[in-house]
């Protein structure tokens, strides 16, 4: 459903935060709670709801960023020496716990390459991180937004995004009918994720597959008889293979390009800033 959303400067705002307490879900996945007094004004909307993570540099005792946010935010980010500005990530809400002012952060391990996973994989209790993040719950962060005379849905994701199929499933309103595909590298990976009635989800384990790669996921989806009725499709993950889910689903399945929410969370062979500074060259 389409809503007039606050000014950007209205929808977010800065978080200090700290460590509460750390959860390996499996080989390829953390859980980081954060919690603190500002917290409290968090206002996540829930389903694929994301935020932008600060974290320090080590021998750092708590991230450096700009002393105040505002509309150019990201450029008084980047105006900061690079040696010492706070490295920055974009990461999506499992779960939010308003009264006790806790977040969940579920981070996907990737053998210890890059800043976010190093961090991840040695967080401690009382670490300090910031979240730009949002102070009113119907926000732009939020993507899956179904439009009225929905029937069914379709999510597909890698790892990546599988905290933020959680809060899909989590929020999906009674009775919604869903399918669901989620690539994992490990069996030990698979998560016990909320399946109401309806809801009908398949695991694909790379480990496990006489083949990898972008087309494990892809194969999966073109090989499914779909549901009758009008669709919604979120899929998200790696670049490349959500842009072959979407020539799918458009060129094949005749989804309205417009009910296709897709979402590149990562791309092989490039950083976050690399995607942030095509972005903003594009």
């Amino acid at each position: 459903m389409t809503t007039e959303l606050a000014p950007v400067a209205v929808q977010f705002r800065l978080f200090e935060a700290r460590v509460v307490r750390s959860r390996r879900l499996g080989p390829t996945m953390v859980r980081i709670t954060f919690g603190g007094e500002q917290l409290t004004g968090f206002a996540s909307g829930g389903r694929d709801q994301s935020f932008s993570l600060f974290l320090p540099h080590p021998g750092q005792r708590a991230p450096v960023v700009p002393a105040r946010f505002g509309e150019n935010w990201y450029a008084d980010w980047r105006a900061i020496d690079p040696r010492e500005r706070a490295v920055m990530r974009s990461y999506t809400i499992r779960e939010h716990r308003r009264d006790a002012a806790e977040v969940d952060v579920d981070f996907a391990l990737h053998d210890d390459v890059g800043p976010a996973s190093r961090w991840a994989a040695r967080a401690a209790e009382g670490d300090r991180v910031c979240l730009l993040g949002p102070a009113v719950a119907d926000n732009r962060s939020v993507g899956f937004r179904p439009p009225p005379g929905t029937d069914w849905v379709l999510l597909a994701a890698d790892e990546t995004a599988l905290p933020a199929v959680g809060g899909i499933l989590d929020w999906l309103p009674a009775g919604t009918a869903a399918r669901v595909w989620i690539e994992v590298p490990h069996p030990e990976d698979i998560q016990d994720l909320p399946a109401a009635a309806g809801v009908e989800i398949t695991w694909l384990v790379r480990e496990r597959a006489a083949r990898s790669g972008p087309g494990l996921l892809l194969e999966a989806v073109r090989a499914a008889e779909l549901p009758a009725g009008s669709p919604y499709a979120w899929i998200a993950g790696e670049s490349g293979t959500v842009k072959a889910l979407r020539r799918h689903l458009v060129g094949e399945r005749a989804f309205d390009r417009r009910i296709v929410n897709f979402s590149g969370y990562w791309r092989k062979g490039a950083s976050e800033e690399d995607l942030r500074a095509e972005a903003q060259s594009g």
